[in-house]
């Protein structure tokens, strides 16, 4: 299967290599996927907080 390319520094690519390898990830991309999965995770957590206080704010519960 043939998906999105992106381009990485030969330097950081180096380093992941190195630290995927250390965590035994299979590949360095199942490496890549991981932290892209767990960092849109994150950030879709954060907005659903922001969401939330602002929710908590509006009924008076929180300033």
């Amino acid at each position: 299967m043939f998906g999105p390319k992106i381009k990485l520094d030969a330097d950081l690519y180096e380093r992941l290599k190195t630290v995927s390898a250390a965590a035994g990830y299979a590949t360095v991309d199942e490496f890549i996927v991981h932290l892209l999965e767990k960092a849109v995770a994150d950030a879709e957590d954060a907005e659903s907080e922001a969401e939330v206080r602002k929710r908590l704010q509006g009924l008076g519960y929180i300033e």
